[in-house]
């Protein structure tokens, strides 16, 4: 990144204090690195190319609260990357923010990998694709798997654009700077996470049929009945998946959940 006002962008939106701990994955050349330590009282840079790891403990050898831990950040957890070399060991409510620029191709799974952790961010600033940035904060109408997922979790907001020129050597896409505001429980009631997710994806399995055809398809159930328990709670069976927002996705989830057991 070498566009000053994206990471100036980044940093006002991760709203920090010389009392906040962060998380940052992919550091790369320290650039954000440098400027969150000089902000904060703990930065945690998880980098897995071990030649980048080196560089940065040289780089970074002055800035005491930096630590640089050579990782896989998806086989590490958030707790161990806070026990750390840097403070004291953490606490079941040990509150730490993510800032990072993610490494595009494995974007998902390290959402999920902090989304869903016992010790959850509570707030999250972080840099991906345009395309995928944008299919986070979608609105009914848009909807996908994936911002359901993290819409379940946080409130998303898009910050900023970066274009390819902003980095050097340009990329082949563009980015977009994600604010998540992590919620401490989700906006909806959800008992079974995982069965909801299940009726979520049954609902796109075929995204471009009406909800009355993807469902009788995915469950193995007549349209017909399909169209019955979906009238009784208020939804139009010739709608599609990306049209319905997260609470119509949970009253689908209750009528439904009886014929998945």
């Amino acid at each position: 990144m070498i566009n000053e006002s994206v990471v100036e962008r980044i940093l006002s939106a991760a709203e920090l204090d010389r009392g906040d701990v962060v998380v940052e994955v992919g550091p790369g050349m320290g650039i954000l690195t440098k400027e969150l330590a000089g902000r904060t009282a703990r930065v945690i840079a998880v980098e897995l190319d071990i030649k980048l790891v080196n560089m940065l403990n040289k780089k970074l050898v002055s800035l005491p609260n930096v630590e640089i831990v050579h990782a896989d950040i998806l086989k590490i957890t958030p707790e161990e990357l806070l026990k750390g070399k840097i403070g004291t060991p953490v606490s079941s409510g040990q509150a730490y923010k993510v800032v990072a620029n993610l490494p595009y191709y494995i974007t998902s799974p390290i959402l999920w990998h902090f989304l869903r952790a016992k010790l959850k961010p509570s707030l999250m600033v972080i840099m991906v694709q345009k395309e995928v940035g944008e299919a986070i904060a979608a609105m009914p109408g848009k909807m996908t798997q994936l911002s359901i997922g993290v819409q379940l979790c946080s409130k998303p907001t898009i910050i900023t654009y970066a274009l390819a020129k902003d980095f050097r050597p340009p990329p082949k896409v563009d980015s977009v700077v994600l604010r998540l505001d992590v919620y401490s429980e989700p906006p909806i009631e959800v008992s079974d996470v995982q069965g909801f997710f299940d009726m979520v994806h049954c609902g796109f399995s075929s995204r471009r049929k009406q909800l009355r055809n993807s469902l009788a398809h995915s469950l193995a159930i007549s349209p017909d009945q399909v169209s019955r328990l979906l009238e009784g709670i208020g939804i139009d069976a010739t709608r599609r998946a990306e049209t319905l927002s997260l609470e119509e996705w949970r009253k689908l989830w209750e009528a439904f959940a009886p014929l998945r057991t």
